[in-house]
């Protein structure tokens, strides 16, 4: 018998017997009761309380067997040079930072600029990060974009180009949001 119907099976019977001890105890007729004797009507037995309703409690479901984390497995990428991958890790970052990219033309003064080197091996993982031009007078943004970067990994996988170093340029607003170079929508 396949494992969906042992379950079913056992749920069908787990709710059929909470059914059955619910309807029980709604009982209004107590058996426990006797009737008074013909022969003496002013004697009336004393009157049995009825039996406690006794909880019915949910059938509880057979734990399920530990499943394994779901591990997400990087995207592929098919791109043929450094600079098609670019596009791919930059959508792919754009997606883990939906709510932080800046929606819109940049304003003409941006909080920070910097551009970065992003090493990716076979597998989609970062090898190296180098600043080309780095935003020093802002070191948390530089920090945040690194934390950025690191966080988004695997990135896709560079199938063609078996590892890339990609170039972007991070372009900063002064509210924490960004654009990349790649994708940016300008400025004003």
């Amino acid at each position: 018998m396949p494992p969906f119907f042992k379950k079913s099976t056992l749920l069908f019977s787990a709710i059929a017997a909470a059914v059955a001890a619910l309807l029980a105890s709604c009982s209004t007729v107590n058996l426990s009761e006797k009737a008074p004797p013909a022969g003496n009507p002013a004697v009336t037995p004393k009157p049995v309380p009825p039996p406690a309703a006794s909880p019915v409690a949910a059938p509880v479901p057979a734990p399920a067997a530990a499943m394994p984390p779901v591990v997400a497995r990087p995207s592929a990428s098919s791109a043929t040079n450094p600079k098609a991958y670019r596009q791919d890790a930059a959508s792919h970052l754009y997606a883990r930072n939906a709510d932080r990219i800046y929606k819109g033309m940049l304003q003409p003064n941006l909080y920070a600029v910097g551009v970065l080197d992003v090493d990716i091996d076979r597998q989609g993982q970062i090898t190296a990060i180098t600043w080309r031009r780095a935003p020093s007078h802002v070191p948390e943004v530089m920090a945040e974009i690194i934390r950025t970067v690191r966080a988004a990994a695997p990135y896709p996988v560079p199938t063609r180009l078996g590892k890339v170093t990609y170039t972007d340029i991070w372009l900063w607003d002064k509210s924490g949001k960004f654009q990349l170079d790649t994708l940016t929508e300008g400025q004003l």
